[in-house]
Order: structure tokens, then sequence, then C-alpha cells
């Protein structure tokens, strides 16, 4: 499928809204812009760029920049103000990320668990869990890792190996297992993901959804490098792992539906949202118009895919912005967040084949320390677009079945 066809599915399907802001909604937006401009860190202030995040002293920079947001309650804007939130709206948070983005804000060192666990955490969790952990993973203090993926259990995570049984005392569990592709699992602090307690269960059924701290004893962590060398990842070892009953995340024997409400905020608004590749579009924009200056024909070469990208960045904006709609009045984010995934994993290919096709040859320079950084290193990122958060050909599968409802093949 298109991605800009995806896009207009996805608008399609959504029903229509009046886009413009109200005065609070813009008082909110000014309020946010003024704050990150004067805080985020940048070259100008001698505050940064801050290093890698995907290098232990570069981690430890991205945490005390949540810490600093959260002081200030900007690190998670949609939560309640118990949390460390401000109990704004979904259309602030979207507005929050498009001036955080515009502003040149760094990557967010804490986005599985503010944008992933910790909304399945407000369906699931205890209050005595909420309470735990949403703060600590607010300020920082606490960094999550996925632990989806298995060797051999990828795309297709019902079909997972690593188990739980009860442990001696009563009210425990012991894992044991293997985790593989953990992001951000080489420097976090904490792993959440599907262990199977009933392994007479077919696929789906007898999982169960645990909270594991890395320190444990029996954990072993084994990063993993990317293609610019740093390690994002990791692959996590778990032998005869103890976790008391009170880090299960719902139901025991329920964890999918857990699960998938997490990989329902991965793919749908949490993870991505538009102010990302809005930023990055403006950015080719001006690149672009550089490039135009002192080689015209390169330029003009390139002009139609730079005109695409940012109208790809734009569609999705619109179309979240839809989807927004449709939460406010009350819907739910279903299968329809595999179109949203699609969506974003393409638009940031988009831009950033663009600016590799405007830099020419100079896009293969490396920074300073030797490592991709700038259009390649974002361009090598994307490249992983279409496959994490469930790959794209799964997702142009659930679209087909039970958006569209084709036939299965």
């Amino acid at each position: 499928m298109d991605i800009v066809a995806e896009n207009l599915a996805v608008c399609q399907i959504c029903s229509p809204m009046d886009f413009r802001l109200t005065p609070e909604q813009e008082s909110f937006r000014a309020e946010a812009r003024s704050w990150l401009r004067a805080n985020v860190p940048s070259a100008e202030r001698g505050t940064g760029p801050l290093p890698s995040l995907d290098t232990p002293e570069g981690f430890e920079a991205h945490r005390a920049w949540e810490r600093r947001m959260f002081e200030e309650r900007w690190s998670v804007v949609s939560w309640p103000r118990s949390y460390g939130g401000r109990g704004a709206g979904l259309v602030e948070w979207l507005v929050f990320e498009e001036e955080y983005w515009d502003a040149g804000g760094p990557a967010r060192v804490g986005q599985n668990g503010i944008f992933l666990l910790g909304p399945a955490m407000m369906a699931f969790g205890t209050e005595e869990q909420r309470n735990r952990f949403l703060p600590a993973m607010a300020s920082g203090e606490e960094i999550w890792c996925q632990g989806w993926s298995e060797p051999g259990a990828g795309s297709d995570l019902a079909s997972i190996r690593s188990v739980a049984r009860p442990g001696d005392p009563e009210g425990t569990w012991v894992l044991n297992g293997l985790k593989t592709w953990c992001s951000r699992g080489a420097f976090a602090d904490w792993l959440f993901g599907l262990f199977r307690t009933d392994p007479s269960a077919e696929r789906h059924r007898g999982l169960t959804y645990f909270l594991v701290p890395l320190d444990a004893p029996g954990i072993t962590v084994r990063p993993i490098a990317q293609l610019d060398g740093e390690p994002g990842f990791a692959e996590v070892f778990f032998d005869e792992v103890e976790v008391p009953a009170s880090q299960v995340l719902g139901s025991v024997g329920r964890g999918w539906e857990v699960a998938m409400a997490t990989a329902g905020s991965e793919r749908g608004l949490s993870l991505r949202s538009p102010g990302r590749f809005l930023a990055a579009a403006r950015r080719l924009v001006a690149l672009y118009e550089q490039v135009a200056l002192c080689d015209p024909a390169r330029a003009e070469r390139c002009a139609d895919a730079v005109a695409r990208a940012w109208i790809e960045a734009e569609a999705y904006r619109l179309a979240t912005f839809a989807t927004a709609a449709r939460v406010l009045d009350g819907a739910t984010v279903g299968p329809e967040a595999s179109l949203s995934k699609l969506a974003w994993s393409g638009a940031d290919l988009a831009v950033h084949e663009a600016a590799i096709g405007l830099l020419g040859s100079s896009a293969e320079l490396l920074g300073s320390d030797g490592t991709p950084d700038g259009w390649l290193g974002g361009f090598l990122f994307a490249l992983a677009g279409p496959i994490y958060a469930g790959t794209n050909e799964i997702q142009r599968n659930v679209v087909a079945e039970r958006v569209l409802g084709l036939p299965r093949g």
C-alpha cells in the first residue's frame, strides 16, 4: 500500500474534527514553547547537544534531562498530577510534542516507560503499582526496557518460550529464558515483558506480564551493537530469577491483553508523535534550500522526494489529530494502530532518504567520534522503522483482515 494512501486511509476511518486550537490550547502551546526554548540542551547555551543515549555517559545525561523536565511537570504532560504530570488532554500532548521536537529536544531515554508501559499500567495496574512505578518512570529515576522478542519469537509474539513457575515461598515467581533486542536494555533499570505461566496453554493463552529489575540475581545483560556500533539493545538471560507476585501487571494468565494494550501504544498514538516527523521535514526543507544555492541541479533532482516527504509528515499529523478526535469522543484505537505504524515508519524513511539524496556522497561522512550522526545516523535508525513495533508486513496483514475485512490468505 502506498504510504500517502495509508495516511488517507487513516483519515477516512476517523471522524472529522476542527483542527483549530482553543485559546486555552494556544496558551498551553505558548507556555511549552517558551520553556523548551529556554531549557532544551543546546550548543548555544553550552548545554548540548547531549551525547548519544546509547553510551553510558549519554544515557545518564538524558536521564538528567528527564529529571529536569519532571521538576517542571513537562516530562509527562498528559499524566495525572499525582504521578508528576499536568493532567493535560490528548490534544495538548500532541501540541507539546510538536513544540518539543521543533525546539530540538533530545530523544526520550524513558520512552519505553512513559509512552508504552505507563499507559498500560494506568489501565491494568493496582493503585500500589501505579504509586510505586509511575513517578519514578516520569522522573527518569527508573528507565525501562522491553522484554518482547525471543529467538524464534519476533513478530510472532505469541510463540514465546520464556517461562515463569510458582516459587517457594508462595507468592513468588521464578523466571527462566531469554529476551533479545531489548530496546534500551544495555543500560536500563527495569524490564517489562511476557512469560509463559501455563506451558500447556496454546499460543497467547497462559501468558503473564512481569515487571523485573535488571539487577535481580540470576539476570545477565549482554549489549547488542546497532548499525552504528553503539549498544542500543541487549539480550537478557533469566536463570532462576525470583520476583514477587506484586510485580505481575494485570492478571496471571492474562498477559496477552496487557501486551496488546502496550503494543497499541507503541504502534498508535504514543510512541511516535507527528511532531517528530514535522520537525524533521522542516529541517529537510531547510537542507533543500541550502543545496539549491550551491548545486541547483541536484536540488532539482531531489525536489519531488523532498515535497513528498513533507506531505507525508503533514498527512500523518492530520491523521493523528483525527484519531485523537475519535478517542476524545470515546472510541478506542484498535487495529487502526497498525495504519499509524505504517504511516510513521514510512514518513521517517521518506524524510531521511530525501536528505541522503540531497547530500550525495557527503552524507557518508562520520561524526568527530567516528560514528554516524546527523542525517546519516537518522537514516540508519529509520531503516529499522519497518521492523520494530511489529514488522510492516505483519501490520499490513492486520490492516487487510481487521480494518478492511478482507479474508485471510
